[in-house]
């Protein structure tokens, strides 16, 4: 359920700019709620406990998180998409004092979000209504400690947030030990999350991807959390914590990382690059 004197979130169906969002309700708890786009999953967002993941490459985003710096200690980050805001929320619960900024193009699921899902009430929190190539380049150089890029249109991410040149932007706006934290969804071999690795770590010296060992394999469609810096990452810290979570993630750096990425070209504005959209039968209803 929602806080108190805070109008109970209506589970139906709201036109966006780019299509259409439903809400639904989990029936299992209390307070949750997913947000869907298209008919795609994008958020699971629990009003009474915004700690609360329920998407596993969610969990490991916030694995990362949890793994920077000292526990509780606040980040400015600005997060390249939007959806529910389920992370913003779970960073200013989690680290109070926190300051950040979601870019989010399409102005309606906005204000969807500010209606049904409140943000309101999350300190620290400001969402602009713009692209993420446009709202970076708007940034000061090294104005944050975390960019987060979790952008999805309908289930693809966009092309020009995939490529070398949107990568070096971001590393303008990253302190100097700041961390680039990805969401990336491919299937079979990888082609395209092979690709995003060898891109990001073409800029960040310090790369590592995360995910369950079936999807890492690339035996099955699902998401794959990159992580970058240009300092060394906590890697033994996020290996123990990803093998003993609830998630049982696999991490791969160094000479795995080289040989997960061997013959993949970094992307480049201009090229022509196939985003992966997943089969039908991988989104179920909620």
């Amino acid at each position: 359920m929602g806080r108190k004197g805070q109008r109970e979130p209506q589970a139906d169906r709201y036109p966006i700019v780019n299509g259409e969002a439903e809400l639904l309700r989990d029936a299992d708890r209390d307070g949750g709620w997913v947000l869907c786009v298209g008919g795609v999953p994008q958020s699971y967002v629990d009003l009474a406990d915004p700690t609360y993941l329920d998407f596993e490459y969610m969990r490991l985003m916030g694995d990362v998180i949890d793994c920077l710096g000292l526990d509780h200690e606040p980040v400015d980050a600005v997060h390249i998409g939007g959806a529910a805001c389920t992370l913003p929320r779970y960073i200013a619960a989690t680290r109070p004092g926190s300051r950040q900024v979601v870019l989010e193009p399409d102005g309606r699921l906005v204000q969807l979000v500010r209606e049904q899902l409140p943000v309101k009430n999350v300190p620290g929190l400001k969402i602009r209504i713009v692209d993420g190539r446009a709202g970076i380049a708007a940034l000061a150089d090294a104005a944050d400690d975390l960019a987060v890029l979790d952008a999805f249109a309908e289930a693809s991410m966009p092309v020009e947030l995939a490529t070398q040149e949107f990568a070096y932007d971001v590393a303008r706006v990253l302190r100097p030990g700041g961390v680039y934290l990805i969401n990336v969804a491919d299937g079979f071999r990888l082609p395209f999350a092979r690709r995003m690795a060898a891109t990001v770590r073409s800029v960040f010296p310090h790369t590592l991807v995360l995910a369950e060992p079936g999807v890492l394999r690339g035996r099955r469609f699902g998401n794959l959390i990159i992580a970058a810096s240009r300092t060394p990452l906590p890697t033994a810290q996020l290996t123990r914590r990803a093998a003993g979570g609830l998630v049982q993630a696999r991490l791969i750096e160094g000479g795995d990382l080289t040989a997960f990425i061997a013959g993949a070209a970094p992307m480049h504005d201009g090229d022509a690059i196939e985003t992966p959209v997943p089969p039908p039968q991988v989104f179920g209803r909620p």
